[in-house]
C-alpha cells in the first residue's frame, strides 16, 4: 500500500540521519539553492546541506525544505515507512502509476549551466492519486528497474 506523509525534523543531523540511515537501497540526490542546483547525484556532496532538496531511488522519494524549525520533510512511498519514523499521514488511500520520464542532452540549453546527471541512469515518475477525488497530488522521481 503508498504512503505519503510528513514530518518535521529539527537539525541538519537528523535529516541526514534519515536520508542515509534509514534508506540503505541505492539512491540519488537533487540538491536546490537560491542561486544554483546541483543536478542528479550518486552521493552527497560536501556542500550539503541544501535548504530544499530530494532523494529518490526505486522504492521512495523523500523530499525536504528547510523552515524556521528545521527541516519539513515529505514522503512519497510504495510502501509504509517504518514506525519509529513517526510520520505523520497525508490522506488516506493512494494509488500509484509509474510512467517513463526523460532527460535532455547534457549540453541542452533547457537545464541550467552545469546541470549533470549520470548517464546510465534509468529515470521514471510515480504518480500518487488520491482515490477519494482521483486526482494525481504528487509526481515523485524514481529509479526504474
Amino acid at each position: 500500500m503508498s504512503f505519503v506523509g510528513y514530518k518535521q525534523v529539527s537539525s541538519l543531523e537528523e535529516l541526514r540521519n534519515l536520508l542515509t540511515d534509514y534508506y540503505q537501497e541505492r539512491s540519488y540526490y537533487f540538491l536546490r539553492w537560491t542561486h544554483q542546483v546541483s543536478g542528479i547525484l550518486a552521493d552527497l556532496p560536501p556542500d550539503f546541506p541544501s535548504p530544499e532538496g530530494q532523494m529518490f531511488n526505486t522504492e521512495l522519494e523523500l523530499r525536504w525544505k528547510q523552515n524556521n524549525g528545521g527541516y519539513q520533510v515529505l514522503l512519497l512511498s510504495q510502501t509504509q515507512p517504518k514506525t519509529e519514523l513517526e510520520f505523520t499521514p497525508i490522506g488516506k488511500d493512494w494509488k500509484t502509476c509509474d510512467r517513463h520520464a526523460y532527460l535532455y542532452d547534457l549540453d541542452e540549453t533547457k537545464f541550467p549551466k552545469g546541470f549533470i546527471y549520470p548517464e546510465k541512469l534509468s529515470l521514471g515518475q510515480r504518480y500518487f492519486q488520491d482515490t477519494e477525488t482521483s486526482t494525481i497530488r504528487f509526481v515523485a522521481l524514481t529509479i526504474k528497474t
